[in-house]
């Protein structure tokens, strides 16, 4: 079953052409993982220091090595001094029903 996941991001207004540079490499590298279905930025329009990416992924599984490859050998250093405020992640599966 797919699983979404929404990863929400907030910059510092001073770090956002850094934030670009940054993320432009590591959704590269997160397209191609194993399991990737898509991956799509949406900036908000009223607030542009805030960033989600709504992550399709095959399974819950593939979605959980994604997260455990970030955490060790692929973990994003370059990140944490560009964020104003800690990273918040939603998931969930996609209901056909509704």
């Amino acid at each position: 079953m797919e699983l979404v996941a929404i990863l929400e991001l907030s910059f510092k207004p001073d770090s956002l052409d850094s934030a670009r540079t940054v993320m432009t490499r590591v959704l590269e590298e997160t397209r191609a993982f194993p399991g990737c279905i898509s991956v799509k930025t949406v900036v908000d329009s009223k607030n542009p220091t805030t960033w989600r990416f709504i992550e399709t992924w095959e399974s819950a599984d593939h979605a959980a090595e994604y997260r455990k490859f970030r955490a060790g050998e692929g973990a994003i250093t370059d990140l944490g001094p560009l964020l104003a405020g800690a990273p918040s992640l939603t998931t969930g599966t996609v209901d056909p029903q509704v």
